[in-house]
């Protein structure tokens, strides 16, 4: 917590020095995987592990929500439009978020969160006229839906155990919660309904076939409930079976409309009218809830999106455009800005995934037959628009627009694990100087850790010599610096640290390779190792369990024996359990750690920002993988609950100068918290701020990158008055001008 608290107030400090630096924040998740949903004549809106979704029938589109936009929940768990036309939410952490349609805002409500309760989940939402019923892990608590006030809570219902899981509840005339225990009832004229004497509990004693009672409703004058086990209806103060033919099948929700109930049981749609049952449809994919509204139709929540059907057409399945699973332990952008990412190993892998900044696409074994598998671990992009993809077992693909090679053991003549040598396992890509493709192999059995393929596709094969001489699995992330040196780290436990290996260019002869092992004994905080990158200086930054190492003077592995390499140690992030690091145009790096996401100056000694779950719209402060599109300055980052992005000015310089973009203009000035971004800077770029009249007002440097920033002040700190101002960007020699304007309104 100490620890927190020091980043909490660094990153007010950086965020007052960089203001409006870090825009345009987005979150994508995997919204198949709905929980509920509720209807109304022209849509639906759904409830899913990875935020919300609204679906309009009017234009056929996906409106999808989340914390980037206001949303506090991440696993929603129910939902519920109330009279209004407000749409609640309800979460598994107990956090409730309110949406106002009109206004397009969130009133986030924290109460059961911020409980003492253990379990929070919010299982269901209901309302009363003026009243939300909100059932919860714990027991019902009712809430104002005009001032969002809490006015009382359930904890106990007769004999029943406290903090007894409800299930749903509803206001039937009298207050009915459907519980894991049973079913409790407000007792007729009870008013104090905390009062656990206040409720009549009935169970499996009393003729319900389960004490695991879900839903209850009014059918034809009667009391319906709805268990594990089939229906119940009243009979006086018994309960006896209803509708034989779903007797000890579970009841998965239903809905009444006049003298009609559809009904959800173990993924089939039922009708019941007039004492018949009819299916209606079923769905390949689990089902938890449904949802009936006329004109819009029949939805039901699945695991594989909203299915739905209508009063009259064709049924179908609603999903919004996203990435297949919330799983991204790799990531890489390449040179047209594409994202790629892989998904995961071990049969949790949902194939590999892209963005190209408006749309998704999955591939996977059922749409890509190219595809050997789904466990898609390793994401690279090298030089020349080529994506490298490192699978759990088959190989590695390499994409190149759109079209699909596979290498395997039998192509390229890596051996897989031993004893299995086509279970071929790659962890790592890199490009060397001459052009070679580096391959990096998890598990050797013939103890070849590192291949190489030329430009024409002429294979060889290389033994570390610093590795034991024995086949040890846990190799990873291979990085290459401006010498040719192959970095990566190795995670058995014995041997556990950090590898590095110079072949010399001859790839025939291995009387000449350098390879060494690095660990605690050197300098390094911890072996535990899980990133190494090559900054823009050509130290190789490594990212450990207990913080982060830098490692410089690398020139000397090719041509010395006994190379003398200076190991530090990142101040800024000590103690930090690093996941991954990356490196933008500004040679900047961004760390991130199990407690969010850092930036540190080129060279690590200040720490410029520190961004987590509570102070932004990082989805989760288990951060997994970073990628940066260098070109527009985008961050993505993966962590265990889905991907964030956001705009940063940290850009890749132009070239040559060629046109200067200068906004907003006008300049709305009333103090210096606003900032003019000037874009299309080459490298290192000289600015001057002047008067029409040639005054010079201001001059700075640009930070490195294409865009650059004037808050609107002179030299001496005062906001400049009304009027026309020159830009002037110039490069250090003077060589290369450019010009532009802007107009400062005072206000």
């Amino acid at each position: 917590m100490k620890i927190r608290r020091i980043i909490l107030f660094v990153l007010a400090a950086a965020l007052n020095f960089y203001p409006q630096m870090f825009t345009n924040w987005k979150n994508y998740t995997d919204m198949k995987n709905v929980s509920d949903l509720s209807t109304y004549s022209a849509g639906v809106w759904a409830a899913t592990g990875g935020g919300v979704f609204h679906y309009s029938g009017l234009d056929d589109s996906f409106t999808t929500l989340n914390k980037a936009d206001g949303l506090e929940g991440i696993a929603v768990t129910s939902v519920v439009i109330d009279q209004n036309g407000k749409i609640w939410f309800g979460s598994q952490d107990g956090i409730i978020d309110v949406y106002d349609t009109e206004e397009k805002e969130f009133k986030v409500i924290l109460d059961i969160f911020n409980s003492s309760q253990i379990n929070k989940k919010i299982n269901d939402l209901n309302y009363t006229g003026d009243t939300i019923i909100v059932s919860t892990d714990f027991g019902i608590s009712l809430i104002d839906n005009a001032s969002y006030l809490f006015f009382d809570t359930f904890f106990k219902f007769g004999n029943f155990p406290s903090n007894t899981k409800v299930n749903s509840s509803a206001k039937l005339g009298l207050m009915y919660a459907c519980t894991d225990a049973g079913l409790a009832v407000q007792k007729q004229g009870a008013q104090n309904l905390s009062a656990p004497e206040s409720w009549n509990v009935y169970t499996i004693a009393d003729g319900l076939p389960s004490n695991k009672t879900f839903e209850a409703g009014i059918y034809n004058s009667s009391i319906i409930v709805s268990t594990d086990k089939g229906f119940a209806v009243q009979q006086d103060t018994a309960w006896i079976p209803f509708i034989s033919e779903l007797n000890q099948k579970v009841i998965n929700d239903f809905q009444i409309n006049s003298d009609t109930i559809i009904i959800l049981s173990e993924n089939k749609i039922y009708r019941y009218l007039n004492s018949q049952l009819t299916e209606i449809d079923s769905s390949n994919s689990n089902a938890v809830k449904l949802s009936f509204t006329n004109g819009f139709g029949i939805a039901v929540a699945t695991n594989g999106g909203v299915l739905r059907i209508p009063d009259a057409g064709t049924v179908s399945i609603l999903i919004p455009n996203g990435p297949a699973a919330n799983q991204f332990p790799s990531m890489s952008v390449d040179q047209s800005g594409v994202l790629y990412s892989a998904s995961g190993k071990d049969n949790l892998g949902a194939g590999f995934y892209t963005y190209d900044k408006s749309i998704w696409r999955n591939f996977n074994t059922g749409n890509t037959p190219s595809l050997p598998t789904n466990d898609i671990y390793y994401s690279s992009s090298l030089p020349g628009n080529t994506n490298y993809l490192g699978t759990w077992g088959s190989g590695f693909i390499k994409v190149i627009d759109n079209q699909i090679t596979h290498f395997n053991r039998s192509n390229t003549g890596m051996q897989g694990i031993p004893n299995s040598p086509e279970f071929l396992v790659i962890t790592g890509f890199a490009r060397d100087s001459q052009g070679n493709t580096w391959v990096l192999n998890y598990w050797a059995g013939d103890r070849n850790t590192l291949s190489l393929t030329t430009p024409d596709n002429v294979w060889y094969h290389f033994i570390v010599p610093a590795e034991p001489s024995i086949s040890l699995q846990g190799k990873y992330n291979l990085a290459i610096d401006q010498y040719d040196t192959k970095w990566y780290y190795l995670s058995s436990t014995s041997t556990a640290g950090l590898y590095y290996f110079n072949e010399n260019k001859t790839f025939e002869n291995p009387a000449d390779d350098k390879s060494d092992y690095i660990s605690t004994i050197d300098g390094l905080n911890s072996n535990t190792i899980r990133s190494i990158v090559v900054d823009r200086r050509g130290e190789v930054w490594v990212g450990t369990s207990i913080g982060v190492n830098v490692i410089s003077n690398t020139s000397t592995i090719p041509s010395s024996s006994n190379p003398q390499l200076r190991i530090s140690s990142v101040f800024a992030v000590r103690q930090q359990s690093v996941n991954a690091i990356a490196v933008d145009p500004l040679n900047q790096k961004w760390i991130g750690t199990s407690e969010g996401l850092l930036l540190l100056n080129s060279d690590g000694s200040r720490l410029l920002a520190a961004l987590n779950s509570d102070n932004s719209p990082l989805l989760s402060d288990q951060i997994q993988s970073i990628a940066i599109d260098e070109n527009s300055g985008i961050i993505y980052i993966g962590t265990d609950e889905g991907l964030t992005s956001f705009e940063t000015p940290y850009i890749k310089p132009l070239e040559n100068f060629e046109e200067l973009f200068v906004y907003p203009n006008p300049f709305y000035l009333k103090d210096n918290s606003k900032l003019l971004t000037i874009d299309g800077l080459i490298k290192d770029t000289e600015i001057k701020i002047l008067s029409l009249s040639g005054k010079l007002i201001s001059e700075f440097s640009s930070p490195g990158g294409r865009t650059a920033y004037w808050d609107g002040t002179d030299s001496h700190g005062n906001i400049v008055g009304t009027g026309i101002y020159l830009i002037v960007a110039f490069d250090q020699e003077g060589n290369s001008v450019i010009t532009g304007k802007v107009a400062v309104v005072r206000e």
